[in-house]
C-alpha cells in the first residue's frame, strides 16, 4: 500500500529548509532553495550541521504571496483512531515561513497586503478540521478502495487520491510533478472524523463516521451557493459511516450539497435574503453534469430536498423538480420533504414518514460489506443526496436516521446485533451515536456557516428542547453577524488557499482596498446620533408633553428613516469578498 514518511525535523539554513525524514532507517532529505525555491532529494550527511532543527508533523505544501514564497507546515497533531489499522491524524496547529529573510524589499503598502494574506492563510488553517493518514487513503470510501487495480495500489497518495477532497493540492502543485518527493507529503480532507469502540451483547466493534467536504466551488454561507459550469455544488460533502467488527467492515455513503442549478442569495444586512434564480443561464446543463458524475461515482440517486413548499424557498423547490423531470434520467428520483412544515410545534415524530417512504429503496441501495476473509458480500448501489437551504441542520437531522438504520443492519448482519434488536435499546451506545452524529453537524456548520448546527438537542437526545431552540436563536444571530459582516474576508481566504486566486509578485496590483462611498460611514453615524437623541428626549422631558413628543418624533423618524436608507443600500454595508468576482445570477 502506498505510504509517505511519518514523522521529520524541519532544518533551517539562511539559504535552504532541509525535510528530514525520521522514519527508521530512513536518509533522505527533501531540499528546497530559498532563493530559486527548487525542490530535490539530498542526503541527510549534506545536511549542514550548524542547521537550526525542530521536529514537525508534516508538510502542507508551498504557497506564492506578495512577499515571495511561503512553506506552509503542520507543528501539532492529535490522534483521532485507528481506521483499519491505519492512524487517523487531526492537525491542530500550523506554522507559515517565508523563504525570504527580510521583507525590506516591499512597499508598505505591500507590506500590509502580504500580513493580510498571511492573516487569511490562517484563518483557514485554524478553521477546525484537518485529517490526513500517511498510509491510507482517506479520500477515498472502502467501496472505491476495494474496487481498485493493483497499479492505482501502487500510486502514492497524492497521485490516487480523489482531487475532490484534497484541500493542500494548491499547496502541493509543486510536488505533483516531481515523484520522487510524494512520499515527504500526503493529501489533507477537510470536514470531521470520528471513531469509537463500542459494546453491544458483549461484542465490541469499531464505529467510524467521515465527513469529506469537497474542495469544488467551496466557500462560505451566501456568497457560494448552487453550482459552477463543471457542476460542482457549494458545500458538498460527502459522509462515510463505517463499521469494523472481528475482521469484517462495512461502510454505508450518503452526499449532501447544494440546489443543484444557477442560484444565489447575496446577504444584504436582511435576516433571510431572498433566493434568486438565474434566468439568463441554461440550468440544464450544470445540472446534467452534476448528476452524470454522482451517478459515475455512487450509482443510483435519490434526492431528498428538505426546503420549505412555501415562501422564498418555494421557486427553487419548484425549479429542481422541473429539473429532474426535464432529465428524465431513470437513474434519480426526487423526493421533496417540507421538513419544517412537517416537524412543526415539535411535532419531529414525523420525519417517520420521510423514513419509510424511502425505506424500500434504502434496501435496494444497500451497503458496503466485506467479510472477516475480505469477500466482498454486498456493494451500495446508490446513495441519498439530501438538502435544504444550506445541507447543514435539516439535512444533518435526516442522515443520522438513514445512517442508524443502515448501521442496525450492518450490525445483525454480523453479528453483533440480535433478529429485532434495535441500537436505540443499548443506552451507551445510543448516547456514543447521537453525540458523534451531532459533533458532525456543529463541524460542517462551522465551516460553512460559521457557528454549530442549528437542531442539535434533537440530533442529541432525540427530543426538541425549549434550551435547544434558544441555543438555535444565539446561533442564528452570531451567523446573521458573521455572514454579513465577516464573511467576505472568509471567503476571500478560501479562495486564496484553495488557488482561485493566486498572487502575482511581479505584477501586483492590490484587490484589497475597497474604498466605500459617503454612504457607509455617514448613515449609520447619522442613524445611532439620531436613536441616542430619541432616548435622550425621552429620558429628559421638555417644558410640554407636546415639546417632548415634537423631539421624540423628529428624531425616532430620522433614525427610521436612515436605517431604511441603510437597509435599502444594503449591498453596500456588507463584507463582500474582493479577491475573486463570483458569477452574477440574473
Amino acid at each position: 500500500m502506498a505510504s509517505t514518511y511519518e514523522s521529520f525535523n524541519l532544518r533551517t539554513t539562511p539559504e535552504k529548509f532541509y525535510i528530514e525524514a525520521c522514519d527508521d532507517g530512513s536518509e533522505d532529505v527533501l531540499a528546497i532553495d530559498r532563493v530559486s525555491t527548487e525542490m530535490a532529494l539530498t542526503v541527510r550527511r549534506n545536511v549542514p550541521a550548524s542547521a537550526e532543527t525542530r521536529p514537525i508533523c508534516g508538510l502542507m505544501g508551498t504557497i506564492r504571496l506578495v512577499a515571495g514564497m511561503y512553506l506552509v507546515i503542520i507543528t501539532k497533531k492529535k490522534k483521532v483512531g485507528d481506521l483499519l489499522g491505519h492512524a487517523v491524524w487531526k492537525a491542530l496547529d500550523f506554522d507559515i515561513i517565508s523563504y525570504r529573510k527580510t521583507v525590506l524589499h516591499l512597499t508598505d503598502n505591500q507590506m500590509q497586503d502580504n500580513k493580510t494574506f498571511l492573516s487569511m492563510i490562517n484563518n483557514v488553517l485554524h478553521t477546525d478540521g484537518f485529517y490526513f493518514a500517511t498510509d491510507y487513503d482517506l479520500t477515498h470510501t472502502l467501496q472505491r478502495l476495494a474496487n481498485t487495480s493493483p497499479e492505482f495500489q501502487e500510486m502514492s497518495l497524492l497521485e490516487r487520491a480523489d482531487q475532490r477532497f484534497v484541500w493542500n493540492g494548491h499547496l502541493l502543485r509543486e510536488f505533483l510533478a516531481q515523484p520522487e518527493l510524494h512520499k515527504f507529503v500526503f493529501p489533507v480532507v477537510h470536514g470531521f472524523i470520528t471513531m469509537k469502540s463500542s459494546c453491544i451483547n458483549g461484542k465490541v466493534f469499531e464505529w467510524s463516521i467521515i465527513s469529506r467536504r469537497s474542495c469544488f466551488r467551496a466557500g462560505v454561507r451566501y456568497y457560494i451557493r448552487g453550482i459552477d459550469s463543471e457542476g460542482h455544488a457549494a458545500n458538498y460533502v460527502e459522509t462515510e459511516q463505517i463499521v469494523q467488527y472481528s475482521s469484517a467492515k462495512a461502510s454505508f455513503v450518503q452526499t449532501r450539497g447544494s440546489i443543484p442549478f444557477y442560484w444565489s442569495q447575496r446577504p444584504n444586512l436582511k435576516y433571510k435574503p431572498k433566493p434568486q434564480i438565474s434566468k439568463t443561464v441554461n440550468h440544464l446543463d450544470g445540472f446534467q453534469r452534476h448528476f452524470d458524475s454522482q451517478i459515475i461515482l455512487y450509482g443510483r440517486q435519490t434526492i431528498l430536498n428538505l426546503i420549505n413548499q412555501k415562501g422564498s424557498e418555494k421557486p427553487l423547490e419548484q425549479a429542481f423538480d422541473k429539473m429532474v423531470t426535464s432529465l428524465g434520467n431513470g437513474m434519480i428520483k426526487y423526493i421533496a420533504f417540507d421538513f419544517h412544515k412537517e416537524c412543526s410545534r415539535m411535532r419531529w415524530h414525523r420525519l417517520q414518514i420521510l423514513l419509510d417512504m424511502v425505506a424500500e429503496m434504502q434496501d435496494e441501495f444497500g451497503y458496503f460489506l466485506v467479510d472477516a476473509d475480505g469477500k466482498v458480500l454486498l456493494n451500495q448501489e446508490g446513495t441519498f443526496r439530501s438538502n435544504c437551504m444550506d445541507c447543514l441542520d435539516r439535512t444533518n437531522v435526516i442522515q443520522n436516521l438513514l445512517a442508524r438504520r443502515s448501521l442496525q443492519s450492518q450490525l445483525r448482519r454480523m453479528g453483533v446485533l440480535h433478529i429485532g434488536q434495535q441500537t436505540e435499546e443499548e443506552a451507551d451506545f445510543e448516547k456514543t451515536y447521537k453525540n458523534a452524529w451531532a459533533d458532525n453537524a456543529d463541524a460542517c456548520a462551522k465551516q460553512y456557516a460559521g457557528t454549530g448546527a442549528l437542531k442539535t438537542d434533537f440530533t442529541r437526545t432525540g427530543n426538541r428542547t425549549q434550551w435547544g431552540l434558544l441555543m438555535d436563536g444565539w446561533n442564528s444571530m452570531i451567523r446573521y453577524y458573521k455572514n454579513n459582516f465577516s464573511d467576505g474576508f472568509r471567503q476571500d481566504s478560501i479562495d486564496l488557499f484553495l488557488g482561485n486566486y493566486a498572487v502575482d509578485e511581479a505584477d501586483w496590483t492590490t484587490p484589497l482596498r475597497d474604498p466605500k462611498d459617503w454612504k457607509f460611514l455617514t448613515l449609520p453615524i447619522i442613524m445611532v446620533v439620531a436613536f441616542s437623541m430619541c432616548i435622550i428626549c425621552l429620558l429628559m422631558a421638555g417644558d410640554t408633553w407636546a415639546e417632548t413628543l415634537a423631539y421624540v418624533l423628529f428624531w425616532g423618524t430620522a433614525s427610521v428613516v436612515t436605517g431604511g436608507l441603510i437597509l435599502f443600500n444594503g449591498l453596500d454595508f456588507v463584507d463582500a469578498p474582493k479577491l475573486v468576482q463570483k458569477e452574477k445570477i440574473d
